[in-house]
C-alpha cells in the first residue's frame, strides 16, 4: 500500500492534499506549515539553475518549425526565437506572481534574483545553436521581470540589494538594468 502515494498522478496528489488541508486540525495545519515550508525554501542557484536548463534545452529547429508562411501571415525566425524564451520563462514569471500575491516579499526578490541570474548564465554561457537567433532576447525578458518586481517594490531595502546583485552576479547588465 505505500506505492499508492507513488503512483498517484500531479492531479490526484494535489485533490489529496487539498482533501487534508479542508479537514483541518493538526492535518490540515501540517499540510499548510508544509506548503509554506516548501515555499520560503527559494535558492538563488537552484532557481538560475532550472532557468538556465529550461532556455538552454529550446532547440534551433523549434525555431524553425515555428517561423516562415503560415495561414497566419510570415513569422520571422527572429519573432519565432523571442516567443519560444518567453513561453519558457512564463512559468517562472508566474512562480515570482504567486510569491508576490503571498505575500512573500523576501521570497519573491530571491527567485526574481534567480530567474534574472539564470537568463543572464544562458546569454553569456549557453554553447546553444538557438542562443544566436534570440541576440538581445534575454536581456530583454529580464528587463521585463525587473521593471515589474521593481513597480512593488519601489523605495525598499530589497531594491537596493537587487541592484547590488545585478552589479555583483550580471556586471554587463549592470548598466542597462541598475537605475
Amino acid at each position: 500500500m505505500n506505492d499508492v502515494i507513488k503512483k498517484l498522478t500531479a492531479e490526484q496528489a494535489l485533490d489529496v492534499v487539498k482533501r487534508l488541508n479542508e479537514k483541518g486540525g493538526e492535518i490540515g495545519e501540517a499540510v499548510l506549515a508544509e506548503a509554506t515550508n516548501l515555499l520560503t525554501a527559494v535558492n538563488v542557484e537552484t532557481t538560475a539553475d532550472e532557468v538556465f536548463f529550461v532556455l538552454d534545452s529550446i532547440e534551433v529547429q523549434d525555431c524553425w518549425d515555428r517561423s516562415g508562411r503560415s495561414r497566419h501571415g510570415y513569422t520571422e525566425p527572429s519573432e519565432a526565437a523571442v516567443e519560444l524564451v518567453e513561453e519558457e520563462l512564463q512559468p517562472f514569471y508566474d512562480q515570482a506572481a504567486r510569491y508576490r500575491e503571498l505575500g512573500m516579499a523576501e521570497q519573491e526578490t530571491t527567485y526574481c534574483m534567480g530567474v534574472i541570474l539564470g537568463i543572464y548564465r544562458y546569454e553569456h554561457e549557453s554553447k546553444s545553436v538557438f542562443r544566436e537567433w534570440c541576440s538581445d532576447v534575454p536581456t530583454e525578458c529580464a528587463g521585463y521581470l525587473l521593471d515589474t518586481w521593481r513597480e512593488r517594490n519601489q523605495g525598499t531595502a530589497r531594491t537596493q540589494a537587487m541592484d547590488e546583485f545585478i552589479q555583483r552576479r550580471c556586471p554587463k547588465w549592470a548598466k542597462f538594468l541598475v537605475k
